[in-house]
């Protein structure tokens, strides 16, 4: 595809629709009360076209409860408004004349207790959602989303913090569980960013970030899990989207994406398409002070990609109480690499005495194949609830390198010595699920009962040749097969009932059979290794209470156990080098890890959010850097077990509203780290260290209909991993956006990173090893979007007895 005929194409639209001019428009205005006829303050409202339904704004009652829709094109509206605590109201018939004022007469909401004949939907889509178990980040209420992957995401998400290798941590704290639509992705280390970076903001619907799962959900996970939600229109009739981007950085990349649904009151079928393609660099560099020795190390990494996925899945409506539904997806990325790798050596009293030289230029091609399928069945009547998924992922990943070392003289002409190497490394991954919850009422509150079992196989087979004339000679002493088994078979109990009036309660414990096999087959006896084995048990309580203090101030204190079990690729022994001098590799005798949280929150009128948290994990299992013993001049990353990780952490976060014109999001977080260990020998872990982090978002509703938003991140000092300590960074981001066709064409310019100031450094020490270093990547960007909706766009169907959406009521995983 070409991609500069598209971006072209696109500008030349978005020009052109820029030049329309706005009609004359009115406003329309009202006053939310509740039902002692107070002011009802920052409930949502929205309005809609009558015609079709669709979203023209959304506003906020103000500290009078007023709200006010301005610059409204004539026509035939409707109006519906939410707040916690109450049922919704919606209001039909509002006709628009010209330039009218169309002030409402006092609209007053009802207890949620009264059931409604028609129900309503919260078309609310804030860039944040704080709920009683989780972080919403919806992307789509973000302009400068535009043309951005999953991994550039994350990093603008509240209490997420992703490092220079692309590890993610929420709340200061690593073991993250990543799912995709409820389910768990079976990927970590590149693998795993890979797959995010591979996954445009154009199909994410929102990131759901839950920090202290409770027992109904798996305990694997420190930090709790990051679900990302893909797009999934669930609108009555034929509709559909088809959406484009292309983004301009050091090198391009752009995306095309095709979505469609039917739905009727028996049957939702639904899916969407897409194609991705384009490149991206990084650099690292280091200064490493080990043995007498400077090694000043230069990398460049150039990636370039073809992705294409498609997702397919259908909901049957057998009756009200009973639905049956499928969902398959698959992606196959096609892949090849560049880095370019120097090192110069030179003795620590004189860097300018430089030794000798080595260059390794490696290239890469691989392909990843990836396809999930899931079936899943729900009964609900009478508050009675029973939900079954089974899922199959199969994921296959192939790599072939080629890897030159040559080490030069100083002046980098002469040529002392090489060794050339390719290597072969492809990965197999097979994850089967299975999975029964059930919920029932249970005196006043409801008892829920579940069970999961889940079994992963990974085989990894690592083939390194020696390249002697031109010919591949397979080396038996470093290559070898990795295969690890996991099965894990666990249940759950969990209740929730009141307390009185304010109090609230939910309890729940998990147990979790692990069964594991980490086996090592070398190609020569004599390296051939007993395998590993791991079977426990473990038990995870989890507990959470709220108080209201009052309609618009709640309490929650919540308490959970969770594990972080070691996977394939911190087990796998092999070598992977960068060059001779620059490696990593695995650790085969890792234990897991076990961390207990603590959180206490507070809610503001249900805006304004604030946490405090405190972790402690026993065997933490860390990234850490080091000398090699085989070779002097090399280092090598690794993984090991922390003796213990102690993080106290704050979160707050808030919406503002400054004018009619102008509103913000901030959040703001911070941590203290204390890291310790004692390996022997003088390799000690002694590690404390503050980090702060701020986002900023403000969107300003500009003439003619614009809209602009400027948004940004700040990330103070802090540490990843064991014991690298990073310096601060920072990034700002332009957006602006125009809706045309009666909303139904979407166009959005943002620039990401002006400043380029997103970039890292840091420093490390441990164990004879010090290294400072610094690296960016292709962040500043400037990227058009378009997206175009068609298709009846009508009104979600609704059960009329019960006020709900009559939609498939799919737990989907967890």
């Amino acid at each position: 595809m070409n991609l500069l005929k598209i971006r072209l194409s696109l500008v030349s639209l978005a020009l052109l629709l820029f030049k329309m001019s706005a009609a004359q428009t009115g406003t329309i205005s009202g006053k939310l009360l509740d039902d002692t006829e107070e002011p009802v303050i920052y409930a949502n409202v929205s309005l809609h076209l009558i015609s079709d339904s669709t979203l023209v704004k959304v506003e906020p009652s103000n500290e009078e409860g007023v709200f006010t829709f301005h610059e409204i094109n004539p026509g035939s509206y409707f109006l519906r408004a939410s707040f916690v605590g109450f049922a919704e109201l919606e209001v039909r018939d509002l006709i628009l004349e010209g330039d009218q004022k169309l002030e409402l007469q006092a609209l007053t909401f009802e207890s949620s207790s009264v059931q409604l004949e028609t129900a309503t939907i919260t078309a609310q889509r804030s860039i944040l959602e704080v709920r009683s178990d989780r972080t919403v980040f919806n992307v789509q209420g973000t302009i400068n989303s535009a043309g951005e992957n999953a991994i550039e995401l994350l990093r603008k998400a509240p209490g997420v913090l992703v490092d220079n290798n692309d590890n993610i941590s929420v709340l200061s704290r690593s073991g993250v569980l990543v799912y995709i639509d409820g389910k768990r992705l079976p990927l970590s280390g590149q693998d795993l960013s890979n797959y995010l970076q591979n996954l445009t903001a154009e199909q994410i619907d929102r990131i759901d970030i839950i920090s202290n799962p409770g027992a109904k959900y798996e305990a694997e996970g420190n930090a709790g899990i990051i679900d990302i939600r893909l797009k999934k229109d669930k609108n009555t009739g034929a509709n559909g989207t088809v959406s484009s981007n292309i983004s301009q950085g050091f090198y391009n990349r752009g995306n095309v994406n095709v979505s469609g649904n039917y739905r009727n009151k028996n049957l939702n079928i639904f899916g969407n398409a897409g194609y991705n393609g384009g490149s991206g660099f990084n650099t690292i560099i280091f200064d490493s002070y080990q043995n007498n020795l400077i090694l000043d190390e230069y990398n460049r990494f150039k990636r370039n990609w073809n992705t294409y996925d498609y997702r397919v899945g259908a909901d049957f409506f057998i009756n009200k109480n009973h639905t049956l539904g499928f969902i398959m997806g698959g992606q196959i990325s096609e892949r090849d690499n560049n880095s370019a790798n120097r090192i110069e050596i030179s003795p620590v009293t004189n860097r300018e005495q430089i030794d000798s030289i080595l260059v390794a230029n490696n290239t890469s091609t691989g392909e990843n194949d990836q396809n999930t399928f899931n079936i899943n069945y729900r009964f609900e009547k009478d508050q009675k609830t029973l939900n079954i998924d089974a899922d199959y992922g199969r994921f296959r990943n192939t790599n072939l390198r080629y890897q030159p070392n040559q080490y030069f003289d100083q002046t980098e002409k002469l040529v002392l010595t090489e060794v050339v190497n390719s290597f072969d490394t492809p990965r197999d991954i097979d994850i089967y699920t299975f999975k029964v919850d059930y919920e029932v009422p249970l005196g006043k509150g409801k008892f829920g009962v579940g069970t999961k079992l889940s079994k992963v196989t990974t085989d990894n087979t690592f083939l390194l040749f020696d390249v002697l004339g031109g010919e591949d000679l397979l080396n038996n002493q470093r290559s070898n097969r990795f295969k690890y088994d996991e099965s894990v078979y666990a249940a759950y109990v969990t209740y929730t009932t009141p307390l009185g009036e304010k109090w609230n309660l939910t309890t729940g414990l998990r147990a979790e059979e692990t069964d594991a096999t980490g086996d090592l087959q070398a190609f020569l006896p004599e390296l051939q290794e007993d395998p590993v084995d791991f079977d426990y048990l473990s038990w995870f309580p989890s507990a959470g209470l709220t108080y209201q203090l009052s309609q618009q101030n709640m309490l929650s204190l919540n308490y959970g156990r969770r594990i972080n079990r070691p996977d394939y690729n911190v087990l796998n022994p092999f070598r992977n080098q960068l060059s001779e001098l620059s490696f990593e590799k695995g650790n085969a005798f890792l234990q897991p890890e076990i961390v207990n949280n603590l959180e206490l929150g507070y809610t503001l009128k249900y805006m304004y959010n604030f946490k405090l948290a405190y972790s402690r994990t026993v065997d933490q299992i860390t990234r850490l850097i080091g000398p090699s013993e085989e070779d002097v001049r090399a280092s090598f990353i690794t993984w090991d077990n922390l003796a213990s990780q102690t993080i106290f952490s704050a979160n707050v976060s808030a919406p503002i509203q400054f004018s009619e014109i102008w509103n913000a999001y901030i959040n703001l977080s911070g941590s203290h780290i204390n890291n310790q260990a004692d390996y022997g020998n003088g390799a000690i872990v002694d590690v404390q260290a503050w980090s702060y982090n701020m986002f900023q978002q403000h969107t300003i509703k500009l003439p003619k209909g614009f809209t602009g938003e400027v948004s940004g991140w700040y990330s103070g000092p802090g540490v990843w991993g064991g014991v690298f300590l990073y310096q601060h960074s920072w990034s700002l981001n332009l957006g602006l956006q125009k809706k045309f066709f009666k909303n139904n064409m979407n166009v959005k310019l943002s620039a990401q990173d002006i400043f380029y100031e997103s970039g890292w450094e840091g420093v490390s020490e441990f164990n004879g090893l010090m290294s400072e270093g610094f690296g960016n990547w292709d962040s500043r960007r400037v990227s058009l979007s378009v997206s175009y909706n068609f298709g009846n766009q009508n009104i979600k169907s609704r059960n009329r007895k019960t006020g709900m959406e009559d939609e498939s009521k799919r737990v989907g995983g967890e």
